[in-house]
């Protein structure tokens, strides 16, 4: 009689891949992460496919939705990517995750902090804890504010500044006499920024207020979201910059990594 240990179990066969869709996914793939428009021979040659077959993916792509065709004759990604790009962001259950590094900044400042995603050229906040202080900064879940002027929205613009740069270029509206308007300065500041590790807004959106931001990636470096503080310049203590950037900067590195093992 045979026992259970003679008896070799099957080896499960590796599912197949559909090749159509498989092709599909990498032209979307390659647009989303172009700077401009790319023509069927450009895509083609990068991928390894032929031009019949690009040509025909781009044509269903683009009955679905998925990618314009521009004047120039090329393709590009459209904001039906981004949706669904922005579905899945929500279906991380961003709040939940960032529910103890909230707690953690708010316990080690006493200020106002926030979580914030991109929607186009702004920042909504959509988690906060208040500020302890009697002298506080303050905004509301579901506030928005421009990318180019507040923390949060600072160090989302230096993750994703060469997708952004020149989008961002024709809307940097002013709010206060700090706010960058200039376009050598804000890539002086994005530059600062990524060397760093966190954004810091001297007052550049309310007047005296101030601050500090630092992106949510996942584990392919794209950012999901941004952790901020908040506070009146008056209460930022003598080592507030290092000290507050250091936190928030320590904060959303501990949100991406727990991001990289869901």
């Amino acid at each position: 009689m045979k026992t259970s240990d003679d008896i070799s179990a099957p080896i499960p066969k590796e599912p197949k891949v559909d090749s159509t869709l498989s092709k599909g996914l990498a032209i979307l793939e390659n647009l989303v992460g172009a700077q401009t428009g790319k023509g069927v021979t450009e895509l083609s040659k990068e991928l390894g496919l032929t031009k019949s077959n690009t040509f025909r993916l781009l044509q269903t792509l683009t009955l679905l939705g998925y990618v314009q065709r521009r004047e120039d004759k090329t393709y590009s990604a459209t904001l039906k990517t981004w949706r669904v790009g922005r579905a899945s962001v929500e279906n991380l259950n961003l709040r939940e995750l960032a529910a103890p590094e909230l707690s953690f900044l708010s316990n080690e400042t006493g200020e106002a902090v926030y979580l914030a995603v991109r929607e186009n050229l702004s920042v909504v906040y959509i988690d906060k804890v208040d500020s302890q202080k009697p002298i506080r900064s303050w905004n509301t879940i579901g506030d928005t504010a421009p990318l180019h002027c507040v923390g949060t929205g600072k160090a989302l613009l230096a993750a994703e500044f060469a997708k952004l740069r020149d989008q961002i270029k024709g809307a940097l509206t002013h709010h206060t006499d700090k706010t960058l308007t200039d376009m050598a300065a804000l890539e002086a500041d994005i530059a600062l920024t990524l060397k760093r590790g966190y954004a810091y807004d001297t007052g550049e959106f309310r007047d005296r207020i101030v601050s500090f931001g630092a992106a949510i990636v996942l584990p392919g470096g794209e950012a999901v979201g941004a952790l901020g503080i908040s506070l009146p310049d008056i209460n930022l203590p003598e080592d507030g910059i290092d000290r507050f950037g250091g936190l928030v900067s320590h904060a959303a590195n501990s949100l991406s990594a727990k991001l990289g093992r869901n």
